[in-house]
């Protein structure tokens, strides 16, 4: 069954209006920015990011940062690679605002009617931007060599250390969009110019999404649980596992066995009935290059798969982060409390009970999707994915991080039925957050390379 997703009334086209409304106050601090640099304006995803206002903060930080303050980048080549960038995953919602803003910056028009209209410079983003989006452990330093070789259309290192953030930025917030059924604003969506053919109002935030049912993922020992007892039974599942977590002496070759397991695993957990689907014109693929390259398992059956990523050989934390703010000043620790904030947030709840220890269950998301994309921690056991992560909810993850574009409202309200819906939007939170660091851990593991 084919149908478009159904826009209601208020931020989010999953999240009731009155659970999102004023449902957390907001800082001081935070009111005091959006006052100041959003003219007090809260759009529909800074609305849901405000279920969580610590994180909000970190977010507004980060993301004014790289849009508005002094840069490598010009302002417009900046809002030109956020459309870049969300167009890959057919999100309206972003494309628009972004060209919007950059029709306000009153230069280069032009470059709006699609890519062939842009730089060169521009253009040979192109290949980065898709691998990025899609493939990020097939990035090399022969593609950073391509792109800051001497020559007119060349960059420099800085110049696209900005680029880069602000691709893997928007790639990662297009996934939040689209977990969260953030609906399009209407100051958005009904302005002039070049954005009405783009993004008329009973067209923008809109995709074609097949709903399904079949979640199906072999080997996972939590499936299909009762709606009533899911989340008791997950609770024992975490009191369990902190229990075995003291008595287990599993060796390296043993930790490794179970990352490999999950590995092969998520290659089982798909949404069913999308590798026929043809995906439908969308007014955004003007800014899309090569629209058949999309997501393929890092892990795929009978081929020669890429090495895993060893976090140990280059992690966030030891090597990611220097290099961002040797080359970009003061981004990388925008970054790191931005993903610091993301996964140490906490209200030590789980839905009806109170004084829980979540942080088992965060992690279990954030390196769920890192085995996704071929990210291995040697410290983490892998054997606990499967315990806390039930099918639907791999499903979902899956979905919302590879081909967000495909997410539905089903999907979302498939797993965890006794959770909030704040709770919901944190896991979005977290899967946003760790795909954006898989990409620049790629990403920057290749300038690294290039650099040595």
């Amino acid at each position: 069954m084919k149908m478009s997703r159904h826009i209601s009334t208020g931020p989010s086209s999953f999240i009731p209006e009155n659970e999102i409304i004023g449902a957390m106050p907001l800082s001081d601090s935070t009111v005091m920015f959006l006052d100041e640099e959003f003219s007090g304006r809260m759009d529909n995803l800074t609305q849901l990011m405000g279920l969580h206002p610590h994180y909000l903060q970190a977010f507004l930080r980060c993301h004014y940062y790289l849009l508005r303050m002094d840069g490598p980048l010009p302002h417009h080549y900046r809002h030109y690679i956020a459309i870049m960038a969300a167009a890959r995953h057919q999100c309206s919602a972003l494309v628009c605002q972004h060209v919007q803003e950059f029709e306000q910056i009153g230069v280069c028009s032009d470059w709006l009617r699609g890519l062939e209209f842009c730089p060169q410079r521009l253009r040979n983003l192109n290949e980065i931007n898709k691998i990025l989006a899609h493939r990020p452990w097939l990035i090399t330093k022969q593609h950073i060599q391509a792109l800051v070789k001497t020559g007119e259309h060349s960059w420099s290192l800085a110049e696209l250390v900005h680029a880069v953030v602000l691709l893997a930025h928007f790639h990662a917030l297009a996934s939040f969009v689209f977990g969260s059924g953030v609906n399009p604003d209407l100051e958005v969506t009904e302005v002039n110019g070049v954005t009405d053919d783009l993004c008329p109002p009973a067209m923008a935030g809109l995709c074609t999404c097949h709903l399904t049912n079949s979640n199906q993922a072999n080997g996972n020992p939590v499936c299909n649980p009762d709606t009533g007892s899911e989340l008791e039974a997950l609770m024992e599942r975490m009191k369990r596992l902190l229990e075995e977590r003291e008595d287990d002496d599993a060796s390296e070759e043993e930790m490794f066995t179970r990352f490999e397991k999950e590995k092969k695993e998520s290659l089982l957990v798909v949404s069913a009935g999308f590798d026929e689907e043809v995906v439908p014109p969308s007014p955004v693929a003007r800014f899309v290059d090569d629209p058949s390259f999309g997501y393929q398992d890092f892990a795929r059956h009978g081929e020669d798969n890429p090495p895993t990523f060893k976090a140990q050989d280059y992690s966030w934390e030891d090597h990611g982060f220097s290099l961002v703010n040797r080359l970009y000043s003061d981004i990388g620790h925008l970054l790191d409390d931005k993903f610091r904030t993301a996964c140490d947030l906490t209200y030590y709840n789980m839905a009806s009970h109170e004084g829980v220890d979540t942080s088992m269950l965060r992690r279990a998301l954030f390196n769920y999707v890192h085995c996704m994309y071929g990210i291995r921690y040697d410290d983490y056991d892998y054997g606990e994915v499967n315990q806390l992560l039930e099918c639907s909810l791999k499903v979902y993850i899956k979905t919302v991080t590879c081909y967000p574009e495909r997410t539905t409202r089903r999907m979302y309200e498939s797993y965890w039925h006794q959770f909030r819906h704040s709770e919901k939007v944190h896991v979005n939170l977290l899967l946003m957050e760790a795909r954006m660091q898989a990409e620049l851990l790629y990403a920057l593991r290749a300038i690294t390379h290039y650099m040595t």
